[in-house]
């Protein structure tokens, strides 16, 4: 077993932080399986990449290349094999040619300046996990055909609508925070465990209501006046609508499973009804924030709390010994 890991280490070459501009001075084995290039000042691909034909996995993280750079990648067809592509924070301008990655799975191109999903309809319907987060993206496109989606990571664009996630019956996290997103619409993705829609423009809850898997929501940022749309999520471990416009607990009785809620920044004036509102997760619930709501300010603030919750561990930045 020991000498099968290290003949697997062998095959694995991570030149992570050499600061290098080249590779003129590496040697590239025609067996390597995983190439590791992150955080160097490389602008061109060295054309002996194209000949690893046993690569499957290739990372180009943090680096200087653009669009022309990366151009040779769509026609090494020695990587078809490759399973995992990451290009993220380099100066990319458009989605790289990935077509002939027949196997990928993983595919990463966030942190550059992509201003379209044009070119993903080209990216092998195998890949589970696609990342294009911090980019100029204002539309979700060309993805419908990615059904074995596991993963879709597209927050800080410029997104404004929730669509063309139809297909995605194995999705199980969705990332789009900081967008423009005003509606929820999640095309019943009944399988989805985490969904982030922090800082977009919501006013409403609603939308939510056949995520049933959804164990984890995080809401925040938004001008939501309203908790609903909640009591189907049975599943839920947790909630975070903090920084919302929200006047009261609503709609969460039924969470039985819910072990972190947060409220804080808020405009909750009482907790009279606290121990009604959460009835279901009063065993459950280990961490509460209520802080910057009005009745943060209530002399009976920290011991009403741990009424409530017998096995509370924190409420807002405190440990509860």
């Amino acid at each position: 077993m020991e000498d099968s890991t290290e003949e697997e280490t062998e095959k694995v070459l991570d030149l992570s932080s050499f600061h290098l501009h080249n590779l003129d001075s590496v040697d590239l084995p025609t067996y390597l399986i995983e190439l590791d290039l992150t955080a160097n000042r490389l602008t061109e691909l060295d054309p002996r990449i194209g000949q690893l034909s046993s690569l499957k996995k290739f990372s180009l993280r943090q680096n200087l290349i653009d669009d022309a750079a990366v151009e040779p990648l769509s026609q090494w067809e020695a990587l078809s094999d490759l399973e995992e592509l990451i290009l993220r924070d380099n100066k990319l301008m458009t989605i790289p040619d990935a077509s002939i990655f027949k196997k990928l799975l993983i595919f990463d191109v966030s942190f550059n300046e992509i201003t379209s999903l044009n070119g993903l309809s080209k990216v092998s319907p195998t890949v589970k996990e696609l990342y294009v987060s911090k980019n100029e993206v204002t539309k979700m496109e060309e993805i419908s055909h990615l059904v074995e989606l596991q993963i879709l990571e597209l927050g800080s664009n410029r997104l404004r609508v929730m669509e063309n996630l139809e297909n995605f019956s194995k999705l199980q996290e969705l990332w789009l925070g900081r967008n423009r997103i005003k509606q929820v619409n999640l095309c019943s993705l009944k399988c989805i465990k985490k969904i982030s829609l922090q800082s977009n423009r919501l006013t409403s809850m609603l939308g939510f209501q056949e995520c049933i898997a959804l164990e984890e929501l995080y809401l925040s940022h938004n001008g939501i006046s309203k908790m609903e749309g909640l009591s189907t999520l049975v599943n839920l471990h947790v909630l975070d609508v903090s920084s919302n416009k929200l006047k009261s607990i609503e709609d969460i009785q039924s969470l039985t499973g819910l072990e972190d809620l947060w409220l804080n920044d808020n405009q909750i004036e009482s907790l009279d009804n606290m121990a009604e509102a959460v009835s279901g997760s009063r065993e459950k619930l280990t961490t509460i924030y209520l802080g910057n709501n009005p009745c943060a300010k209530s002399p009976n603030y920290f011991t009403t709390l741990k009424e409530v919750f017998p096995n509370i561990q924190g409420i807002d930045s405190e440990i509860v010994a």
